[in-house]
């Protein structure tokens, strides 16, 4: 027997509604976390701020922490599709390249100050969070490396070198952003962009200098 059909209302169905308090219970998450910190976020207010039900709450998320860890996700995410997409339409040169990524990186999140505070504030602090934030480092690592393996002559004997770059870079330029976001480094956004562009580079020319007098060691 065919499982009954799940009822519409007002020309919705079931899956749409519930997709749509998916939606507003992260936004809601977005907004508690990333304006008012993690150690703020309860279920109620969540709740109160996505006006359902703790009912529903808990039909999409087991707990506060697979909201959080939702909630990091969306920002990491949406913040990666608009690098890729920032690199896609740069000219073809390196240089270009890597400047329009790390300028768009920061646009990201210095014009969205909800997704600064949960990718460089909370996610250093919050328990769900900090092992979130290191699971996606390693996909932009994978991302550097990817694009490395596209620019510069990377053998397979060269691998290990190309992962300890991208690993240094990734780890360097969240360190960075972060202790920007902090007011800990005197610069202006755009003489950051602009030497933050300039150590990428010339790191992944530097590592396939070291890489061709190793001679593919």
């Amino acid at each position: 027997m065919a499982p009954p059909a799940r009822r519409s209302y007002g020309g919705i169905s079931a899956e749409d509604r519930r997709a749509e308090r998916r939606r507003r219970l992260l936004d809601a998450g977005i907004d508690v976390i990333g304006g008012e910190g993690w150690a703020a976020a309860t279920v109620r207010g969540v709740c109160e701020r996505a006006r359902l039900t703790p009912r529903y709450f808990y039909e999409e998320f087991e707990d506060l922490d697979a909201l959080a860890v939702a909630v990091f996700d969306e920002a990491f995410a949406t913040t990666t599709a608009t690098v890729v997409a920032a690199i896609a339409e740069a000219p073809g040169d390196i240089d270009a390249r890597v400047r329009a990524a790390i300028e768009t990186a920061f646009l990201a999140v210095t014009d969205d100050p909800r997704l600064a505070r949960v990718l460089f504030a909370e996610a250093y602090a919050a328990g769900p969070l900090a092992a979130r934030r290191i699971a996606r480092l390693r996909d932009v690592v994978a991302l550097i490396g990817a694009y490395g393996r596209e620019e510069f002559d990377v053998t397979a004997a060269a691998e290990p070198l190309l992962q300890v770059t991208a690993t240094m870079l990734a780890g360097g330029l969240a360190e960075t952003v972060g202790a920007w976001l902090r007011d800990d480094l005197p610069l202006e956004r755009d003489a950051l962009v602009e030497d933050l562009a300039a150590l990428f580079v010339a790191s992944g020319r530097a590592a396939e200098a070291i890489a061709r007098e190793r001679g593919g060691r």
